[in-house]
């Protein structure tokens, strides 16, 4: 029924995720990744763990009025949501000019069988292999 059509296609060779993964193109892109990915989750999970210790521990800060009845826990609250979206938006687009664009170049290479032909030859041996 529905994977009719995926069956009349042509298998593409295997890949050699191995060699993939020690590419220099592949670590580079990986390192990127990290050296925005750690910094960030780190802020954000010591920016989370802050006002969950200042909930438990400093009630007369956190109670203290700001508008009203809208007191500092409530602000803090709302912030975390908001910090929440604003990290995410940061993220993507920093993935859109940063990682993407190494990532489909990765891509490109392994689905056109020439992974590796550009890079120092990491990969070249098993594509020969896949052709004999």
């Amino acid at each position: 029924m529905g994977n009719d059509a995926l069956s009349s296609e042509t298998t593409a060779p295997p890949v050699d995720f191995g060699a993939v993964q020690a590419s220099p193109e592949f670590q580079k892109l990986r390192k990127t990744h990290r050296s925005f990915v750690f910094p960030v989750l780190a802020a954000c999970l010591v920016w989370y763990l802050a006002y969950v210790l200042l909930a438990s521990y400093a009630h007369d800060f956190m109670s203290t009025p700001v508008w009203g009845s809208v007191n500092v826990a409530m602000i803090l609250g709302l912030a975390q949501v908001v910090t929440t979206f604003a990290v995410t938006t940061w993220y993507v687009s920093y993935a859109n000019k940063h990682l993407d664009p190494k990532a489909e170049q990765i891509r490109d290479e392994i689905e056109g069988g020439d992974f590796g032909s550009t890079a120092s030859g990491v990969g070249s041996a098993t594509a020969e292999e896949a052709t004999r």
